[in-house]
C-alpha cells in the first residue's frame, strides 16, 4: 500500500469540510423555511398594518419603511436598489403613496432635474407606528432570552444576511469577487 500523497489528503479533507458545511446548512434549512413562513404566511406585515391603521398594500409599506429607515429623501432608483427590485415597481408604489398623502416628490438639491421621494409627516408617523408595533412583537418574543443570546442573534443574523447577499451578487454578476 502506497503512502497517501499530500495533495490527495488535502483534497479529501476539503471534501469532508464541504460535506460538513452542507450538512450543517441542511440542519438549519427547515428553521429558515419556518421563519420565512412565519414572516410571510403568518401575515406579520398585514397584522402590523391592521394594528396601526396603516392602509396600504405590502409593497407600498416596504417603500415607506425604506424611506423611514434611510431618514433622508431618496431617488426612486436608490429605493429600488436597496429593496432589490426594479424601478417601475417602486414608481407604482410611490404613485400610490403620493395619492394617499404619505410621500411627496421634491427636487434633488444636487441635480435640479432629478426628483427625490420623501415621506410626509403623516407617512413618517405611519411608518413609526408600524415599526414600533413590530419591534414590540419581536421584543416580546425574545423577552425570555438571555441578553447574550439576543446579541448573538443580531450579530449572526446580520452576518448571514450580508454574506448571503454578497454571495448572491456573485451569481448575478460573475465579475463581482467574493472578497
Amino acid at each position: 500500500m502506497s503512502p497517501q500523497q499530500p495533495d490527495e489528503t488535502t483534497a479529501r479533507g476539503a471534501a469532508r469540510d464541504q460535506e460538513l458545511r452542507e450538512q450543517q446548512v441542511l440542519a438549519v434549512l427547515p428553521r429558515l423555511t419556518q421563519l420565512g413562513n412565519v414572516l410571510n404566511r403568518g401575515r406579520l406585515v398585514e397584522r402590523a398594518m391592521e394594528a396601526t391603521a396603516v392602509r396600504v398594500d405590502r409593497p407600498a409599506m416596504s417603500v415607506l419603511l425604506m424611506l423611514h429607515m434611510s431618514d433622508q429623501p431618496l431617488r426612486v432608483g436608490e429605493i429600488a436598489t436597496r429593496m432589490q427590485v426594479v424601478g417601475p415597481h417602486v414608481t407604482r408604489q410611490v404613485n400610490a403613496l403620493q395619492q394617499r398623502g404619505l410621500i411627496v416628490r421634491v427636487t434633488d438639491p444636487e441635480d435640479q432635474r432629478a426628483r427625490l421621494v420623501e415621506a410626509t409627516d403623516e407617512g413618517k408617523a405611519a411608518a413609526e407606528r408600524y415599526m414600533r408595533t413590530l419591534v414590540g412583537w419581536f421584543a416580546d418574543a425574545l423577552a425570555g432570552w438571555p441578553e447574550q443570546d439576543r446579541q448573538d442573534l443580531g450579530r449572526l443574523l446580520g452576518r448571514f444576511t450580508d454574506d448571503l447577499t454578497a454571495h448572491l451578487a456573485t451569481l448575478d454578476d460573475p465579475t463581482v469577487s467574493e472578497g
